[in-house]
């Protein structure tokens, strides 16, 4: 495996030397896997994927490298037992991610840094940032999570529509057994998730052309082929954690009352949020904090790219 020859072997080391040096922004440290991309000295923002049992390697893959070259330190990782971060004996609680967290703040050498939460990951962005104010500099929710049970109404809510013009009266036999089921139940969650998956309320039947050529790039690129999901990650999250539906509007009313500049993207076709949300967070946080973005569903990073960066350059660019 390894050259015998001592020119040969000397070759070796100058390769290892410089692949180490080429690429000196991928960490395994403390089994997580994280990214770091751009000038260290610049403003450093944290991706949070959501989940659970996700990973950031879509963000990765396509828009960490562009936030970078606006002027940002960005740095992605995968929360510990998901995606790059494998651990067998991972809780996958929010309490294990707020340590994690703080770990990668340690790792980067990072006092405060921009969080960046996507999905699932504004309701771990949004605990943290209430538990550790200082080091949070602003905090962007896109497609976040705000009220986990306000989320699982609007997918209900809309999915009994499309039933009930097409008289689907089986569909809508499940979903008044549904609205009989406990919420915090992993059960009730799977089936909500159904038909959401069910109705495309997570896919844009439309994309841009930008956004086409994105997702065309999904079936090629060697870091989301490779990806794996941990498909055991919501029943262990189940397991370990016990706030099963939350909700983290106390937490943003409290970090915008003291002063903690916080954004916000959503698009118009993500079926996650009604218009009913999107004006709930919008009186928190401030009309000029909000993007509500039309053509545009759950993958807001990648469906509406431009204006996603051009959002965050200016926002989070303002709090530097």
């Amino acid at each position: 495996m390894f050259p015998k020859s001592p020119s040969g072997m000397s070759a070796f080391i100058r390769l290892i030397v410089i692949f180490i040096f080429a690429f000196p922004t991928v960490s395994l440290s403390q089994a997580l896997y994280s990214r770091s991309f751009g000038d260290k000295k610049a403003h450093p923002v944290i991706f949070l994927h959501g989940g659970p049992g996700s990973s950031s390697v879509f963000f990765e893959a396509t828009t960490a490298q562009l936030l970078a070259d606006r002027g940002f330190y960005v740095i992605i990782y995968d929360r510990r037992g998901e995606g790059r971060s494998a651990d067998g004996n991972a809780k996958m609680n929010f309490d294990e991610a707020f340590d994690d967290l703080k770990g990668i703040y340690k790792h980067y050498k990072l006092k405060k840094a921009s969080l960046l939460a996507f999905s699932f990951g504004g309701l771990v962005a949004a605990q943290f940032a209430r538990k550790h104010p200082d080091m949070v500099k602003s905090l962007t929710l896109c497609s976040a999570l705000v009220s986990q049970q306000k989320s699982y109404d609007t997918i209900l809510r809309a999915a009994g529509a499309i039933y009930e013009n097409k008289k689907d009266s089986s569909n809508l036999n499940e979903l008044a057994s549904i609205a009989k089921m406990d919420t915090n139940s992993l059960a009730y969650r799977t089936l909500v998730f159904k038909h959401a998956s069910a109705n495309g309320f997570f896919n844009l039947k439309e994309p841009n052309d930008r956004a086409k050529a994105i997702y065309d790039t999904y079936k090629t690129n060697p870091l989301i082929t490779g990806y794996v999901k941990n498909e055991r990650a919501v029943s262990t999250f189940w397991e370990h954690e016990p706030r099963h539906n939350i909700d983290v509007t106390p937490q943003l009313e409290y970090l915008h009352q003291k002063g903690l500049p916080i954004f916000a993207l959503y698009g118009k076709q993500d079926g996650l949020y009604s218009t009913d949300q999107i004006s709930e967070l919008s009186n928190i946080i401030g009309d000029n904090h909000i993007k509500y973005l039309d053509n545009c569903s759950h993958t807001l990073f990648i469906d509406q790219q431009e204006v996603f960066l051009n959002a965050i350059s200016s926002w989070v660019g303002s709090v530097r």
